[in-house]
């Protein structure tokens, strides 16, 4: 209560003193209430959607996706590369900065990419395929393959999970066990700590050197000069409240819309509602304890699945839903494939029992982490427990808040001493949309995964698929992934929906905001 009154209050006192300063005296500046509590500061330590958000605020990358999701040139001037693909040589733009005015070097861009190849998918992936990188002079670097790898230019523009942002050497080369004490970085805004009140209120504002591209905005690529000269988030976990304020014009995009309001927003003339990107929800299964440490209990809970029961029960209309997604990656994506997918598109129960005795199963308790405070994050838990009972499975539901889950579900321990046998959870479809991308997916043996899958199969058809050049070869390689997929079950797809945001019908360019990624910069009002 005090939160929401003190931020009330901010709200209301920006607002009237705003109204009083001489025109050329006010400040641009853009209030979008975030969909989390800003926490980490350091995207290179987490891969929390709201800390990646942060991450592309203040730091930029060397290249980045457009909107059709090609890799572009962002702090790169230019590339070439060996025929073989094993030399690469990449030149910086010239005159890049970080916001203290300090140049940005090729060593920075090194020692960034080393942080980054030892945390990412992808660029553990390239370390396997041999990948060193070294400077050359203070703009030109240099990557060396002892194998081609077929996915440089994608590892290097990936947006999501651990996004390769560039930081500064001496901060780059800091242990990766914690998250950096320090924020630098040369994208498009400065962080204002000074103003920072964790639980209430995170500022940005623009960073005076900042180099943009001349090209304009897409995706996460082109220019990412701001038009505001002040970035507010503000954290409003009270729905209510954060719709009343959007309302009254007190802040001007509500970054993810809870579905409850989806329907009312619709018709308000004030309000645009709008799409937010493709999500799919997880069903993440601990592999370690029984009953999910069989494969046939795992494809059990998959057979008795209904993806459309899951995205109803989250809240979503049937416009923002796919009813049926036969893919472990997004439909509509470039990796959609039904390979596998036949034994579960439609549910049957009187199978899923019939697999869940072949497992063993004697009905003992099983522990199902239900979050209290993400509201579809809870209906996706009840209806996942429903799910459950309806094979006969003794669900033992266990409430906390969504932090609380993020702790308990890195624990090992066995189910009845304190740990877990399910949690629930969703994804961008930058975490979901390829076998190196998708976190369940890409999770090689020994990982340090919540639930920590382990299928050496799919261990190697990842590696071909990754390896492969030949486009026909890599499509089949990815069906046979896939089919594996569906036979180890690293998790259930609980299916696909659209998220939405909700912004003020009068702010200027809401068509470039791309899969709920944080493209304020093409914002304007």
């Amino acid at each position: 209560m005090t939160r929401r009154l003190l931020t009330a209050l901010a709200l209301g006192t920006l607002a009237v003193s705003a109204a009083h300063l001489p025109a050329a005296a006010q400040t641009k500046t853009l209030r979008v209430v975030a969909h989390a509590d800003v926490k980490i500061l350091d995207p290179t330590f987490t891969t929390a959607y709201i800390s990646r958000n942060f991450g592309y605020m203040v730091y930029d990358t060397l290249y980045a996706q457009d909107a059709t999701g090609k890799p572009q040139p962002q702090m790169v001037e230019k590339h070439t590369s060996s025929k073989d693909g094993k030399q690469w040589t990449i030149t910086l733009r010239p005159g890049l900065k970080f916001s203290d005015g300090s140049p940005v070097t090729a060593a920075d861009a090194v020692a960034s990419l080393q942080r980054w190849a030892a945390r990412d998918s992808l660029g553990r992936a390239m370390t396997g395929a041999g990948a060193e990188w070294k400077a050359v002079d203070a703009r030109t670097f240099s990557l060396t393959l002892n194998e081609p790898f077929g996915m440089v230019l994608d590892a290097l523009a990936k947006p999501s999970g651990f996004p390769p942002v560039v930081l500064p050497e001496r901060l780059a080369k800091m242990p990766a066990t914690a998250p950096l004490p320090e924020v630098l970085g040369s994208g498009p805004f400065v962080f204002k700590r000074d103003e920072w009140v964790p639980g209430n209120k995170a500022v940005f504002v623009r960073n005076p050197n900042y180099l943009p591209r001349s090209e304009p905005p897409s995706g996460l690529a082109g220019s990412k000069k701001s038009n505001f000269d002040r970035v507010e988030w503000l954290y409003l976990p009270d729905s209510n409240s954060a719709i009343a304020a959007l309302k009254r014009g007190e802040v001007d995009i509500i970054e993810q819309l809870p579905p409850d309001y989806i329907a009312p927003l619709r018709t308000d003339s004030n309000i645009k509602v709008g799409s937010g990107g493709a999500y799919q929800g997880f069903l993440v299964l601990n592999h370690l304890f029984p009953p999910f440490n069989n494969a046939k209990a795992r494809q059990a809970l998959a057979m008795a699945t209904s993806q459309d029961k899951f995205t109803a029960g989250m809240g979503y209309p049937l416009d923002m839903r796919v009813t049926y997604c036969a893919t472990y990656f997004i439909c509509g994506g470039p990796n959609e494939t039904a390979a596998g997918a036949e034994p579960y598109r439609k549910p049957d129960i009187a199978k899923a029992k019939a697999l869940l005795a072949e497992s063993g199963y004697k009905g003992e308790k099983v522990v199902l982490l239900v979050p209290t405070d993400v509201t579809y994050l809870n209906a996706e838990a009840l209806v996942a427990a429903q799910t459950m009972r309806s094979i006969g499975i003794n669900v033992d539901m266990q409430n906390s808040d969504w932090a609380s889950i993020g702790a308990r579900r890195a624990k090992k321990d066995a189910p009845e001493s304190g740990g877990w046998n399910m949690y629930v959870t969703v994804a961008g479809e930058f975490d979901v949309n390829s076998p190196i991308s998708n976190a369940y997916l890409s999770a090689a043996c020994g990982n340090s995964l919540p639930g920590w899958p382990c299928d050496k199969q799919l261990d190697e058809l990842r590696t071909a698929w990754i390896k492969e050049t030949n486009p026909a070869r890599r499509k089949e390689l990815l069906d046979a992934f896939q089919t594996r997929a569906y036979e180890a079950i690293p998790y259930v797809n609980a299916g696909q929906y659209s998220a939405a945001y909700a912004a003020r019908a009068s702010l200027k360019g809401l068509d470039k905001l791309w899969s709920g990624m944080p493209v304020v910069w093409a914002l304007d009002k």
